[in-house]
């Protein structure tokens, strides 16, 4: 029975129009079964396929046989010709051979072929017979005029068949036709100039004639008089010059020198035909090495003819080049004597990053120069000036060709940036004014800037891509905003510099300039100094853009995040790194269509971005130093929903977390040991890590997964983003509050849900019993015994394999010398009073580890010489560094940084208070490490003051000073001196440039003097001992929390709120036991209202000396007294008013004696805590 839906139980007729078998069991190999249709269908189709294919093979003989026959009768006829003009050979000059002369000419170009060795005797003979004419008066004849074309590609075809030898008489015709008829160069321009590079290249012994040999090179290249610069014919020869003759390698030594070509080369109608060829994409035919070479000799070529003047096109032309070659300029220049690259080249021996040759390098070394810098801000104002769309085209062309140097040559875009500083233009208005005021009126003048001055919402309309949607091309007004664009990051880009070595007087300075003009000579920077109400203008820009850059990042960001971004790292990080470009990134970085932000060459928006919230942060730190603005005038409170703000972040940070963020925050490759370029202290294990070019593809590798990443990410977390990289637009109690909100989450997740250390450990140990473990044996992890004679070490020692885990509970037994524990109250582990006590030890003991080191102001930083003390002791016991135990003590130390930055971790982590001021500088530290290199810590001479206040003063004195400071003998190096133990302290000169000690400070470089020696003191010297300490910080503070807050917020964070002490907030959240214990009445104990009598009418100063008496901390926390762990608590102590009030720091516990009166309490009260009396009292 057949069922269907339709009820009926009969099977469906079946019909089949193709003619095919649809039963698979009707027909088999061992049981066909042919059907008659089918059977003649198929023989069909194979009769219609057989006459097809002889259709085929008669048409394909037949163009053979056509083929044949016409190659017969060309060669029959050609070999006719050949007899004929062999035998009508003319030798002599009379004007009757001339006229056969003629004849022959033409009849043999009827007949050459370049590959038989006959027709190239014929084209020498009929060569001597020219000669013996004169090539003049033969070729300019009137009756070969229209053969000259076809002699002259038969006599390059021979002269390429003949190669490596030259025959002169060739080549002296081809340049002689070259010279009467130019045009014909528009047909063989490239082979012409490949044949000559080929000639050059296969005759390096010098067998060639060099004057002929010039004469060949320089003829096509003689531009006639009132030629224009945009010929189409001369634009071709130039562009087969450079793309065939230019690129070849190391032409000077092949020429013996450049000088007779750059008599002759028109470096106007060169520089079009490059700006043709690369904007074309033309030159990329040729490789990388070739195209370095091209831009070295036009360099030259251009130096050569001593041209003070650099023209747009030139400019234009030279940029295209930087940025086709960026990378390779990046990753070689100045790699001869560079420690790092030798290693690699070694490792990498199959495919070595080779250096620079000397004369590449030379040429391009002699664009970073003062004098070339000086002209470009000359040709600048001049451009400028104009007021004209094109000379505003030219100014920004300049603007961009000085943001590429910056960025191609990072090791010397410090040098470029104080050329530019130092210069001086005209305004419209014929003042002379400084670089940096010029640069910031052109740039006020910019629609960009007073658009996104205005509003925040207009800045995103300007960076989102203004595009053709049709034809893809670039509208009218996205060229303007991109002049804008460069003239705007010119600006940035100097003011950032200018930032970093003045100090507050000086740019305050800026508002009180004009009142002081006539008394004395003002000093360059107070005199580039801008006015606060123009400071406050700017910070709006700033403020407003880079807003829109990281609330919008999933949208606007690249994916290129750190693939050329060298020459920013080493400029606002901490460590600049050198990098090696392979093969592998170059087609991966053309793979991801970079575009250029504004037309620069390796600009990108991730730079952009970068610069514009770098100088927002400086300016921002400076005002928190500083105040000079309104004190809400960073806030951006209108662009949220405040009052859902909170519940908005804390859901963005858990997506975050689903999405993986854990193992993205923070992340860099240089703490992965494997992937760690070997630096001057560990070169002795090179060998161990990977090889350099897999170290480097994995690398790209991981920056294209990160950069991609963080892109998915900052979509997902629009305020997370801001809150991480300007934080300081939502107010400081809000950002407290969200800083207590993702410890609370985390602790959620770490601990399964069980945020109270008891009920955790009891889960904990009914885990363990499940698994079979028993629970001490589980949980002694998180318990240790502490010596309180050894705190610091004890807890290194027992708690430094737990990592991360020291996030979790702790249980803590203090004991005596004897072993035996102490007596007391155990509230919650005594984890409070066990970290309060590490870092007093670590930080405030005598003879503590000496970690860390005081300022006048008694604020705390690491101890810049802990490493070299180290080594020198080790020395001293006679050791060296190749030692494994050399290493091993090295390591210990920065592995008990690492440690104290988890025991501050923790206390943040907590909510627990600890009276510990740390330095500005290295707070700022903590704030910049969550957010990348990108925009790391700044080094500047006003952080110098944390530092040493004489280094600080000496510095101003010099940068200040009136007179020659030659007279000095100052060189850029420093001195560091090391204290040994029982001897004379060690001194060591190291030099804060390449070759500093041979470099004299002048009064035109001392500010980069200034800029290094702060950058020295404050990142170089302690940066191990900093990132040790900071590695240690975020593995229990995730970096993104710590970047919410700036230096003194951070401060606030770990010792609480500088403010009055608010009484009434303490009583509010206070704890009482025993006998105050308030009953059902809801009424204070008669004791406990006289100690707060008391304590509101106490001076401030006497109220933080009970805070900390009672709480070890003089300071309240940052969201009120609500927020003390444990809470503040007031216990009966007995009824023996000759007692002293006593605490228990541990629980922050008072216990308070029942006193008869106030003025008892309080005479007892400020005795205890003035005396330093404690527990042991009690």
């Amino acid at each position: 029975m057949f069922q269907t839906f339709s009820g009926s139980s009969r099977r469906p007729r079946q019909v089949n129009l193709s003619g095919q078998n649809t039963n698979p069991f009707a027909a088999s190999s061992w049981t066909p079964a042919v059907s008659g249709t089918q059977k003649t269908v198929a023989h069909a189709q194979q009769e219609r396929q057989q006459r097809q294919q002889e259709r085929e093979r008669l048409s394909a003989a037949k163009r053979i046989q056509r083929t044949w026959r016409g190659h017969k009768v060309r060669s029959d006829l050609a070999d006719s010709r050949r007899k004929v003009w062999d035998s009508e050979n003319v030798r002599d000059g009379n004007p009757k051979s001339v006229s056969k002369l003629v004849g022959q000419l033409q009849l043999f170009l009827a007949f050459f072929n370049a590959r038989r060795r006959d027709d190239l005797e014929r084209l020498l003979t009929l060569c001597q017979c020219i000669s013996i004419v004169g090539y003049g008066p033969f070729l300019n004849l009137l009756e070969i005029q229209p053969c000259l074309p076809r002699l002259a590609k038969v006599t390059l075809d021979a002269l390429t068949t003949t190669l490596p030898a030259c025959p002169n008489l060739l080549l002296q015709l081809l340049t002689g036709i070259v010279f009467r008829r130019p045009r014909v160069m528009s047909r063989i321009s490239q082979s012409y100039y490949s044949y000559l590079a080929s000639l050059l290249v296969q005759n390096r012994s010098g067998a060639l004639d060099p004057a002929l040999i010039m004469a060949a090179i320089k003829e096509p290249l003689i531009v006639t008089v009132g030629t224009e610069e945009n010929d189409q014919t001369y634009l071709g020869i130039y562009a087969a010059f450079a793309l065939y003759f230019l690129s070849t390698s190391d032409l000077p030594n092949l020429l013996g020198r450049l000088d007779d070509v750059a008599e002759v080369v028109n470096i106007d109608i060169l520089s079009a035909a490059l700006i043709r060829e690369f904007i074309s994409g033309s030159a990329e035919k040729c490789d990388a090495d070739s195209r370095l070479w091209l831009l070295a000799h036009f360099i030259a070529l251009h130096r050569l003819q001593q041209r003070d003047d650099q023209k747009p096109e030139f400019l234009k032309a030279l940029s295209l080049q930087l940025s086709s070659s960026s990378g390779e300029i990046m990753s070689r220049i100045g790699s001869k004597n560079n420690e790092i690259h030798q290693e690699a080249t070694k490792e990498d021996h199959l495919n070595p990053v080779l250096p620079l040759p000397s004369f590449i390098e030379g040429q391009l070394s002699s664009l970073v120069d003062q004098n070339r810098i000086t002209g470009l801000l000359v040709k600048f104002n001049i451009d400028y000036a104009k007021a004209s769309s094109a000379g505003e085209e030219d100014a920004s062309l300049l603007a961009s060709y000085a943001l590429t140097l910056l960025r191609i040559f990072p090791s010397r875009s410090d040098e470029i940036r104080m050329w530019l500083y130092l210069g001086y233009l005209t305004t419209s208005t014929g003042a002379r004014v400084p670089a940096l005021k010029f640069f910031w009126q052109a740039m006020c003048m910019t629609t960009t800037f007073s658009g996104i001055k205005a509003d925040s919402k207009y800045a995103l309309t300007i960076l989102r891509p203004q595009k053709d949607p049709q034809h893809g091309l670039m509208a009218s007004n996205d060229l303007v905003r991109d002049r804008d664009w460069r003239t705007i990051l010119l600006f940035l880009e100097l003011y950032t510099f200018v930032l970093r070595f003045t100090d507050d007087e000086e740019f305050l300075s800026g508002s009180t300039l004009n009142l002081r003009r006539a008394e004395s000579p003002i000093s360059r920077i107070r005199e580039s100094a801008l006015p606060l109400e123009d400071v406050k203008q700017l910070t709006l820009f700033l403020k407003n853009l880079a807003f829109t850059t990281y609330y919008n990042a999933g949208e606007l960001s690249d994916d290129d995040q750190n693939l050329i971004e060298g020459g920013l790292d080493s400029y606002f990080g901490t460590n600049p790194t050198f990098t090696f470009q392979s093969d592998a990134e170059e087609e991966a970085i053309k793979r991801m269509g970079m575009q250029p932000f504004a037309g620069i060459a390796g600009m990108t928006f991730n730079y952009v971005r970068t610069i514009v919230s770098g100088v927002m942060r400086m300016l921002y730190e400076r005002n928190s130093r500083r105040p000079f603005l309104p004190k809400d005038h960073w806030l951006m409170t209108s662009r949220f929903d405040m009052q859902g703000f909170i519940p908005a972040v804390v859901m963005e940070e858990e997506r975050q977390h689903e999405m993986g963020e854990d193992e993205a925050d923070g992340y860099d490759d240089s703490d992965d040991p494997s992937f760690q370029i070997p630096s001057e202290s560990n070169r002795g294990i090179v060998g161990m890590s990977l090889p350099r070019r897999a170290l480097r593809i994995e690398m790209l590798r991981r920056r294209q997964q990160k950069a991609a990443r963080k892109k998915v990410l900052a979509a997902v977390g629009p305020r997370l983003e801001v809150l991480q990289n300007m934080p300081f637009v939502i107010p400081f109690e809000t950002r407290v509050q969200i800083f207590r909100q993702f410890v609370y989450l985390d602790q959620i997740r770490r601990r399964g849900g069980h945020v109270d250390p008891d009920i955790w450990r009891m889960s904990q140990a009914q885990q363990d019993l499940q698994h079979g473990l028993s629970p001490r044996e589980a949980l002694g992890r998180h318990h240790a015994k502490i010596r309180r004679d050894s705190v610091f070490d004890d807890a290194y020692e027992q708690f430094y394999d737990l990592g991360e885990g020291l996030k979790e509970p702790i249980q803590i037994t203090f004991v005596d010398q004897f072993d035996t524990v102490e007596a007391g109250i155990d509230g919650g582990g005594v984890t409070k009073e066990f970290l309060t006590s590490v870092t007093n030890e670590a930080f405030r003991a005598e003879n503590g580890p000496n970690m860390f080191v005081a300022n006048d102001q008694n604020l705390l930083y690491p101890n810049p010489v802990a490493i070299d003390e180290r080594c020198e002791w080790l020395t001293q016991a006679g050791l060296d560094e190749t030692c494994p135990e050399w290493h091993e003590d090295v390591s210990e130390l920065l592995r008990q940084f690492e440690f104290l930055g988890r025991i501050v971790g923790k206390c943040l982590y907590e909510g627990i208070l600890v009276d510990i001021g740390f330095a500005g500088f290295f707070l700022l530290k903590w704030a910049a490490s969550g957010s990348g290199h990108d925009s790391g810590y700044r080094a500047n001479i006003n952080d110098l003051r944390d530092l040493d206040e004489s280094l600080y003063q000496g510095l101003l004195k010099l940068k200040n000073y009136a007179g020659d400071v030659e007279d000095f003998s100052l060189d850029f190096t420093i001195t560091d001196t090391i204290p040994v133990a029982g001897g004379t302290p060690k001194i060591i000169t190291r030099d804060l440039m390449p070759n500093g000690s041979n470099i004299p400070v002048t009064n035109e470089n001392r500010l980069l003097y200034v800029s290094y020696v702060a950058r020295y003191r404050l990142q170089l010297q302690p940066f191990q001992q900093t990132q040790a300490f900071l590695k240690g910080l975020r593995e229990i503070i995730k970096p993104s929390w710590l970047s919410m807050f700036n230096q003194s917020e951070l401060q606030t964070l770990i010792g609480g709120d500088s403010s009055q002490i608010n009484v009434e907030d303490l009583r509010r959240n206070t704890q009482y036991g025993g006998v105050y214990q308030i009953g059902d009445d809801g009424l204070e104990h008669e004791t406990v209202q006289a100690f707060w009598k008391v304590m509101k009418e106490l001076e401030d100063a006497d109220r933080r000396k009970v805070l900390k008496y009672v709480t070890s901390t003089p300071r309240a926390p940052l969201l009120g007294f609500s927020q003390l762990n444990p809470r503040f608590s007031i216990r009966d102590a007995g009824n023996d008013e000759t007692r002293l009030p006593s605490t228990s720091t541990c629980v922050n516990l008072l216990k308070l004696p029942r006193y008869s009166t106030a003025d008892v309490l309080k005479a007892k009260l400020l005795y205890a805590v003035n005396s330093g009396a404690g527990f042991d009292l009690s």
